[in-house]
């Protein structure tokens, strides 16, 4: 592969590159310096790519590979984080009114509320140790199989899948009856706490119950 055979690819993936990194890092200047490393070291590492796997896969093991080296000296996020970080939202009262007018007036912060369930399940996965973590990113978000995934952390199919297995297990057992995403069942509480603090005049639980009455129709009279 050529150096501007790797620069298009590298084109392509950037965009997802990128969240990704994002997502794992929480932190926008992380993921802007991994994903120009990942660039030069796969541009230094051109003859020991051989064609096993797609470039794509390629790339994002090697950026794989940096973020987890970035991460290492860094705390996981602890269960209790969501709560953490409510608590210091009501206690700043401009909180709430300036995330308002963030909404209205301005197109990425539609675009984050937009992203709010992605965003719920890395925030949740930040609290998985690492593997699992790159694990149930890769797999339930950036659609990778678990073959490519296997490729990219490099280790076996059936680590992968312990990985994914376990990482789910463990947000069942933190998250279960909080988070629709991960119990499959009910409303997120994290969406109703946030329903009722911006549209306080609407009955929360009246909707809820709407919701359950229409999951009901297929299933008889």
């Amino acid at each position: 592969m050529s150096i501007e055979q790797l620069t298009s690819e590298f084109e392509l993936a950037r965009t997802p590159l990128k969240s990704y990194l994002l997502r794992i890092t929480a932190s926008a200047e992380d993921a802007k310096d991994i994903a120009q490393d990942t660039f030069i070291r796969a541009s230094q590492k051109l003859d020991t790519f051989r064609g096993d796997s797609s470039v794509k896969t390629w790339i994002f093991a090697i950026a794989s590979n940096l973020a987890k080296d970035n991460l290492r000296a860094k705390k996981r996020w602890t269960e209790n984080v969501t709560d953490i970080c409510k608590a210091k939202a009501l206690a700043n009262p401009e909180y709430f009114p300036q995330v308002m007018s963030i909404q209205a007036t301005s197109p990425h912060g539609q675009f984050e509320v937009k992203e709010h369930i992605t965003f719920c399940l890395t925030c949740i996965s930040k609290t998985l140790p690492l593997e699992q973590q790159i694990c149930i990113l890769l797999k339930e978000i950036y659609d990778f199989k678990v073959s490519e995934i296997a490729q990219i952390l490099n280790t076996t199919e059936a680590m992968v899948k312990y990985y994914l297995h376990t990482s789910r297990a463990q947000m069942i057992n933190i998250f279960d009856g909080r988070c629709a995403l991960i119990n499959k069942e009910g409303a997120c509480h994290q969406c109703s706490e946030l329903h009722g603090i911006f549209n306080p005049k609407q009955d929360f639980e009246v909707e809820k119950n709407k919701i359950e009455m229409a999951k009901l129709v297929d299933k008889g009279d």
